[in-house]
């Protein structure tokens, strides 16, 4: 999966919970990065956040960060 594909799911999860409170999307993101992606999917989203997160909005920045810091 590219990292254009990773960042638009990533955008497109963001934009459904942008009406929520910030730390209730922020929440609800990363549960659904931890229960509907796979590893693969996590890992390129870890690697493209490592590598800068380019094109990742801001929400959807926080979500991906919150689902993959280690528990």
């Amino acid at each position: 999966m590219s990292d254009n594909e990773i960042v638009r799911m990533a955008n497109d999860i963001a934009n459904f919970f942008v009406a929520y409170p910030h730390e209730e999307a922020v929440a609800e993101i990363a549960q659904h990065i931890r229960d509907f992606w796979d590893p693969r999917m996590r890992r390129a989203m870890s690697e493209h956040l490592a590598a800068g997160g380019e094109g990742l909005e801001p929400l959807a920045r926080a979500g991906a960060e919150a689902a993959l810091r280690p528990a």
